[in-house]
């Protein structure tokens, strides 16, 4: 009996560690232990027409790896600049800040 609840314990210890060895949620963000790659550098087309915004692409978290999301025109808001996201860190791991108009 002892060694049953031992082993029990121990692989509910180990697949809760894989769980979380990879990305943590504290406070409503997700962090990532290993930081984005170098961002891909994108071919823009010619905007759709004039009043579009190019928004750069960026990395999101896919669970367990980075996926790239590519970049996109967007028309233009009134009086407004675009702010693109970011990786940013500290000291519980990669988050991102999401991009936003401003």
């Amino acid at each position: 009996m002892f060694w049953k609840s031992t082993r029990l314990a121990v692989a509910a210890a180990a697949v809760l560690s894989i769980a979380t060895a990879c990305a943590a949620a504290t406070g409503g963000r997700v962090y990532v232990r290993t930081g984005p790659p170098p961002v891909v550098v994108e071919r823009r087309v010619v905007a759709p027409g004039p009043g579009f915004v190019w928004l750069p692409g960026y990395y999101r978290w896919a669970g367990r790896q980075y996926a790239w999301v590519p970049g996109r025109y967007e028309r233009a808001r009134s009086h407004g600049k675009y702010v693109p996201g970011r990786w940013a860190h500290n000291r519980h791991g990669w988050y991102f800040v999401d991009g936003r108009w401003r």
